[in-house]
C-alpha cells in the first residue's frame, strides 16, 4: 500500500487500523459522516461505498488493483464523493448495505462490499463485491463499471428513483412479520433435523467449501444431546456425534493454527485443510467456549489442547497491555496470503533432530505433495495412537516428540515478518471473549484465563462505558461511536459467565445496567430490539437481526441473557422481554430453525425450567460446591458463588442469604427447593436434574 507522506486523505484521523490504511491512497476518501454526505447532496455527485476491514484478503487485493493506481482513482474522484467504513466499527452500515446488496444482485454479499448511491438520501441503486482492474472471470474493469454506473444514473435517473422506493420497502418488510400468541418447541426438533440433513459425514461441518465452523449450530446440537431423550429414553448419541466429529475434523484440519492456537476464519475445502489465514476474535471466543463446553460434556483430550492453545495464544498475542483485547490478525504478510503460515520440509528439517522429523512429517502431511502453492500448510493427518503403532513407541513419547517439534517450528516462525493486526478494541468481540475465556476457565479449572478476562471486562468498564452508555471501539486511547445491540448484550453473556468463575458484586451491577439500557433505548414495542438505538444516526432502514451469521443475532443473546437475569433476579420485565422477542421473531424462527440457533437458545430456555444456583459461605470453602456444579456440561444451569461477607445483592438474590455453614439455594424457574447444607444432597440434587423436564 502507499506510504506517500506528502497526501493523505479525509481517512488520516481515524482510528480503524482499516480506514489508516487507505489514508494515503490517490482516492478523496472519506469517513462516512456529514462532511461527506453533505459534499454528495451540494456537488449532487453519487457515493461510491466501500465496505471492508482490515484483515480482509481481497480488499487488500482490490486496494493494489484500484485504490492505489491514479488513474483509476482520478475517475473515482471525478464521477463520485468516496467512503470507506470499517465493517466492524459500523456494523450497523454493513448490515443494511449487506441486505440491500442481496435485494438488488440477489446473491449473498461479502468483501470488499461496493455499492453506488444516490446523493441525497444514501439509498444503493447498484451494488457489487470485488471487481477486478481488468476484465476478468466474466467481470468488466473496475473502471468501465464505474463509467456505466454513473452514466446510467445520468440517464435513467427516474427509473433510478423509482427502484429505490421499492428497495426501501423491501428493507423495511425484511424485519416486520406477524407475532406468534405461543410458543412451543417444535423448532428445537426441527433445527436438529436440519442440521442432520446437512451434515458431511466423511469430513464433519455442514454443506460443502467453502466450510465455516458455525458454532452457534454446533451448540445447538451439544445442547440437544444434553437435554434430550430418543423415544428408548437415551441421549441423542446422533445429534453428539455431528457435533463431536466436526469439532474433531476441524481441531485436526489447518484451519486451526497447529503451532500457535487459535482458529482462521474458513476453510477454502471441504476437508478443513487449507483456510482463509485470518484470524478474528470473534470467532476464536465462540469457539473457545465450544470446545470448552465439548471437553466438559465428552473429556476428549483433544478438545482440552484446543482450548489451551487457543486462550494462550489469546493472551499472548490478542491482548492488549490495558487488557482489553484486539480485534484480528491479517490473512496476508509480505504481500502474500498464508506467508507466515506454510513450510518446505527441508525448512522443518532443518530446525528438528531427524527422529522427530519423521514423526512430524507423518503426523503434519509433510511426506505428501505441497497443499498449498508449492508449500506445505499443517494439517493432523496421523494420530498420536497411529503414529505409536507405527514407530513402535508409547503415545506419551510421539506426543513429547510432537511437542519439541511445535516448539521449535513455533519459535523459527516467530522471526518471519508477522501479519499485521488489527489493534483497535471492539466492545462486541471483547464480550464474546470474555465469554470464551470464562467458561473454558470453568470448564478446564484454569484461574488464569479468567484473570484475562476480567482484565478485559474492567478495560471495557473503565474505557468503553462513559455516561451511562457504552461506545462500540477503542484504539489508541480513543473510544467513539454509540454502542450496537450486540455490543450490550455479548457483554451481558461474557459477564454471566464470569460471574460462575468468580463473584464480583460490581459486575453484577454492571450487567443489570446494560440491561436497562437494552430495555430503554434498543426494545422494539412490537417485541424483539432493533441493532442501533433510539437516539443513533437516521440510517435508511433500523435493522432488527434475527438470523445467525458469523456472529450470534444479537436478539437471540438478548433474549438468552435477559431470561438468565430475570430468572436470577425474580425481574419480570427482563422475562417478558425475553418472551415478547421470541414471539416477535416466531415466523422466522420456524421458517429456518437452524439459522435461529441462538434464539433457540432461548426459546429452549423459556420452554424449560432453567436452573438456578446460589451457594454462599465463606471465601476458601465453596471451592467444591463450586466444582460440582459448574464443571460438567450443564447448559440449562447458571451457578453464582457469592462469599458471605458481600451482604448488598439485587432482586430476589437478596433472599439467599447466608448462614454458618456453606448453603445452596437451587431453583428451576419460579419453583425452589429447600435450602441444602450437605455437600453430598448438592451434589444428588443437581445429577438428577441433569436430564428433567426434558426438551
Amino acid at each position: 500500500m502507499s506510504t506517500d507522506n506528502e497526501h493523505c486523505n479525509s481517512l488520516i484521523n481515524e482510528t480503524s487500523p482499516y480506514l489508516l490504511q487507505h489514508a494515503h491512497n490517490p482516492v478523496e476518501w472519506y469517513p462516512w459522516g456529514t462532511q461527506a454526505l453533505d459534499k454528495a447532496r451540494r456537488e449532487n455527485k453519487p457515493i461510491l461505498l466501500s465496505v471492508g476491514y482490515s484483515a480482509c484478503h481481497w480488499c487488500h487485493v482490490m486496494a493494489h488493483e484500484s485504490f492505489e493506481d491514479p488513474d483509476t482513482a482520478a475517475l473515482m474522484n471525478r464521477l463520485f464523493v468516496n467512503i470507506k467504513v470499517d465493517r466492524e466499527e459500523r456494523p450497523d452500515l454493513d448490515k443494511i448495505y449487506q441486505g440491500a446488496h442481496s435485494l438488488l444482485t440477489q446473491r449473498p454479499g461479502g468483501w470488499p462490499l461496493t455499492v453506488f448511491l444516490t446523493p441525497d438520501d444514501q439509498v444503493p441503486f447498484f451494488a457489487g463485491t470485488y471487481f477486478p482492474d481488468e476484465p476478468r472471470h466474466g467481470m468488466p474493469s473496475f473502471q468501465d463499471l464505474m463509467q456505466r454506473v454513473h452514466d446510467f444514473l445520468g440517464n435513467n435517473e427516474a427509473d433510478i428513483r423509482k427502484q429505490n422506493e421499492t428497495l426501501i420497502s423491501a428493507l423495511q418488510a425484511m424485519d416486520s412479520a406477524t407475532a406468534a400468541e405461543t410458543l412451543n418447541a417444535l423448532p428445537l426438533d426441527a433445527a436438529r433435523q436440519q442440521l442432520e440433513q446437512a451434515f458431511d459425514e466423511r469430513h464433519g461441518g455442514f454443506g460443502s467449501a467453502p466450510k465455516f465452523p458455525h458454532p452457534t449450530n454446533i451448540e445447538r446440537l451439544l445442547r440437544h444431546w444434553a437435554s434430550a431423550q430418543t423415544s428408548a429414553g437415551t441421549r441423542d448419541q446422533r445429534a453428539l456425534h455431528m457435533a463431536v466429529y466436526t469439532l474433531e475434523k476441524m481441531a485436526r484440519g489447518g484451519m486451526f493454527d497447529q503451532l500457535a492456537g487459535g482458529f482462521c476464519r474458513y476453510s477454502v475445502d471441504d476437508h478443513w485443510m487449507i483456510p482463509h489465514f485470518e484470524k478474528m476474535l470473534y470467532d476464536n471466543g465462540a469457539l473457545l467456549a465450544l470446545y470448552a463446553e465439548a471437553f466438559a460434556a465428552t473429556g476428549n483430550p483433544l478438545f482440552r489442547r484446543v482450548c489451551e492453545q487457543t486462550a494462550d495464544w489469546v493472551m499472548h498475542e490478542m491482548q492488549a497491555p490495558g487488557g482489553g483485547y484486539y480485534s484480528s490478525l491479517d490473512a496476508d504478510s509480505e504481500g502474500e496470503e498464508g506467508r507466515y503460515y506454510v513450510w518446505t520440509p527441508a525448512e522443518v528439517r532443518s530446525l528438528l533432530r531427524e527422529d522427530d522429523y519423521a514423526i512430524f512429517a507423518r503426523r503434519y502431511g509433510l511426506d505428501r505433495a505441497a497443499n498449498f502453492e508449492g508449500r506445505w500448510h499443517l494439517h493432523v493427518v496421523r494420530t498420536l495412537a497411529q503414529l505409536a503403532e507405527e514407530f513402535s513407541l508409547d503415545v506419551a513419547e510421539i506426543e513429547q516428540a510432537d511437542q519439541r517439534a511445535r516448539v521449535h517450528l513455533l519459535e523459527a516462525r516467530r522471526q518471519r515478518i508477522a501479519p499485521g493486526r488489527d489493534d483497535k478494541i471492539l466492545t462486541a468481540w471483547n464480550g464474546l471473549m470474555i465469554r470464551g475465556m470464562a467458561i473454558a476457565a470453568r470448564h478446564l479449572d484454569a484461574p488464569q484465563w479468567a484473570k484475562s478476562a476480567e482484565r478485559a471486562l474492567d478495560f471495557i468498564h473503565t474505557r468503553l462505558w462513559q455516561d451511562g452508555r457504552l461506545l462500540a471501539t477503542c484504539k489508541d486511547e480513543r473510544a467513539h461511536l454509540n454502542a450496537y445491540l450486540d455490543d450490550y448484550v455479548y457483554l451481558i453473556d461474557g459477564i454471566l459467565e464470569l460471574l460462575q468463575v468468580r463473584f464480583r458484586d460490581r459486575d453484577l451491577s454492571f450487567a443489570i445496567e446494560l440491561a436497562e439500557v437494552v430495555l430503554a433505548h434498543f426494545q422494539d414495542p412490537q417485541g424483539g430490539f432493533f441493532f442501533t438505538s433510539d437516539d443513533h444516526e437516521a440510517l435508511i432502514q433500523r435493522p432488527k437481526p434475527a438470523h445467525d451469521d458469523a456472529m450470534p443475532s444479537g436478539n437471540g443473546i438478548a433474549a438468552k441473557v435477559l431470561g438468565r437475569l430475570g430468572n436470577l433476579l425474580g425481574e419480570s420485565r427482563y422475562l417478558a422481554a425475553a418472551e415478547q422477542t421470541l414471539k416477535a421473531i416466531w415466523p422466522g424462527i420456524q421458517g429456518m430453525p437452524h439459522g435461529h440457533a441462538s434464539l433457540l437458545v432461548a426459546l429452549e430456555e423459556s420452554l424449560y425450567p432453567y436452573q438456578t444456583i446460589v451457594i454462599r459461605g465463606a471465601a476458601g470453602t465453596m471451592t467444591e460446591w463450586q466444582s460440582t456444579a459448574t464443571q460438567p456440561y450443564a447448559p440449562r444451569r447458571l451457578t453464582l458463588t457469592i462469599p458471605d461477607n458481600i451482604a448488598t445483592l439485587p432482586g430476589q438474590l437478596a433472599e439467599r442469604s447466608p448462614r454458618q455453614e456453606t448453603v445452596a439455594y437451587c431453583c428451576n424457574a419460579h419453583t425452589c427447593s429447600a435450602p441444602l447444607t450437605d455437600s453430598s444432597t448438592f451434589s444428588t440434587a443437581l445429577s438428577n436434574n441433569d436430564i428433567k423436564d426434558t426438551a
